[in-house]
């Protein structure tokens, strides 16, 4: 777990000598003694030697889930106590013999007013500021939850008019690994919780920010988006890998995966590809100026040194779960947004999608630690014209749409949240991302909120008409 450099690290010893220094230097000049501050600063907020660290999950600005646990977790010097105090609730643990820790505070109610989350051991102190308590979502899937609200639709017209100090997004890089890991990097907006305003609501997830812009407003509690997306990605690069070999569909993938691994270590790893790399790009060269020397274009298949990348990165089987996903796994809940299936419609790659796709579900909810987690399903939308369904047909769109339809069905809690209309482009990419985010909230507040409509007095309409039966008139 990397330590994170923007929190408050005091070390107490470092400090105690770094103020004595500095009040005695006070006395003699105030140039000396701004310098001296300032390198109380650097001390205070320095990774070198820190012991006591918190995944990136944790950060100023954050929100925390209302009326359930609050688990909090990270690594201390091993077997030394930790104290983690919150808005008057407070719990010590010790961490264990490898230096992990977690704590679990007492249930809290939804708070607007921003606290400080303290995180102490012995010589150590980490502190978060303005730390809300509402509900949090972790919306995932690829490209359609990943497109930010600065692409979408009136971008110019929601932009400007964003401010919401209650509503709250981090936004997580995509990335792989073939190995879960324990935390995500932190990159100036990424890995960072940031307040929607005008300067930053166009890097949130278009589909995210209007899903959390109407629960916001609705509930009147604060609002945490986590967006943890990768364009082209498939839903068993959100699956565990134990999970995955336990799926008869995947067992052809996951072999060729794993062969490719093997070579790639067989034929001399990142050295190896780095020495083909350069031999493939030199012989293309050459093949190149004989072509311009006869007077004709360059050959066309100039060398990608992405061919030569290690296969164990990037979208790979639980790559982005192991990456993305697993630095948080047991974080506190309200819901699950995931808009993902587009390249399950692809060639084949529509045949492990009946298997995959409920295993996402049923693995996320192991890792949050709640059988009953909200997972809201937003099946893909349409791609052709109104006058004419060709791409959809040459794909397997449709059987991706049947699938997520039948894991609604056949899942508690849960909902479909449909969008084969909501497309205005005839692209993979819908521009207009508001109508899914507002029929997701609407699933939301019914479902998981029991909201009523107010003008009728009834549960909130979240769906239209579902097919039951039939039966043939003699």
């Amino acid at each position: 777990m990397r330590p994170v450099s923007y929190k408050t690290v005091l070390k107490a010893k470092t400090l105690n000598l770094l103020s004595a220094m500095c009040i005695f230097q006070s006395l003699c000049s105030p140039i000396k003694f701004s310098l001296c501050a300032a390198l109380m600063l650097v001390s205070s907020r320095a990774d070198a030697g820190q012991q006591l660290q918190m995944p990136n999950i944790f950060g100023d600005q954050m929100v925390l889930q209302r009326d359930k646990p609050i688990r909090i977790w990270g690594r201390a010097e091993a077997d030394n106590a930790v104290t983690v105090s919150f808005a008057g609730n407070s719990r010590t643990v010790t961490a264990d013999t490898e230096g992990k820790w977690e704590v679990a505070l007492a249930p809290m109610p939804a708070q607007s007013s921003g606290q400080a989350l303290t995180v102490k051991s012995a010589e150590e102190t980490l502190v978060f500021e303005d730390v809300l308590v509402g509900d949090v979502w972790l919306c995932s899937g690829q490209s359609n939850m990943e497109w930010r609200l600065r692409s979408s639709r009136d971008a110019d017209l929601e932009i400007p008019s964003s401010n919401s100090p209650g509503l709250r997004y981090l936004q997580i890089r995509p990335e792989g690994s073939p190995e879960p890991r324990e935390n995500f990097p932190r990159e100036k907006r990424e890995g960072v919780w940031l307040q929607c305003n005008p300067e930053t609501a166009g890097d949130c997830s278009g589909v995210a920010y209007f899903f959390g812009q109407r629960l916001h407003r609705h509930l009147n509690v604060p609002i945490g988006l986590i967006n943890a997306a990768w364009g082209g990605t498939m839903a068993q690069h959100w699956v565990t890998r134990k999970t995955l070999e336990t799926l008869p569909a995947v067992k052809s993938y996951l072999d060729a995966y794993d062969e490719k691994c093997r070579q790639w270590v067989a034929e001399g790893g990142e050295q190896g590809a780095s020495e083909r790399f350069a031999l493939a790009q030199k012989q293309w060269e050459a093949q190149a100026k004989e072509a311009r020397d006869r007077g004709e274009k360059d050959p066309p298949d100039r060398p990608n040194r992405r061919n030569y990348q290690n296969p164990a990165e990037g979208r790979i089987p639980a790559g982005p779960l192991n990456a993305m996903i697993m630095p948080m796994a047991g974080l506190s809940l309200r819901g699950v947004l995931f808009y993902q299936g587009e390249n399950n419609s692809f060639g084949d790659t529509w045949i492990p999608f009946r298997e995959t796709f409920p295993a996402v579900i049923s693995d996320w909810r192991r890792l949050f630690r709640n059988d009953e987690l909200p997972f809201g399903i937003i099946q893909i939308a349409g791609w052709s014209t109104r006058r004419s369904m060709t791409y959809d047909m040459n794909h397997h769109t449709n059987i991706v749409r049947e699938v997520q339809f039948n894991t609604w069905r056949a899942t508690s809690n849960a909902g479909l949240i449909v969008s084969f209309d909501a497309n205005s482009n005839s692209s993979i990419h819908p521009g207009r991302k508001s109508p899914v985010g507002d029929r997701a909230a609407r699933w939301a507040l019914s479902e998981v909120h029991g909201a009523m409509d107010s003008t009728r007095g009834k549960p909130l309409q979240w769906h239209g008409p579902v097919y039951q039966s039939m039966e043939k008139e003699k």
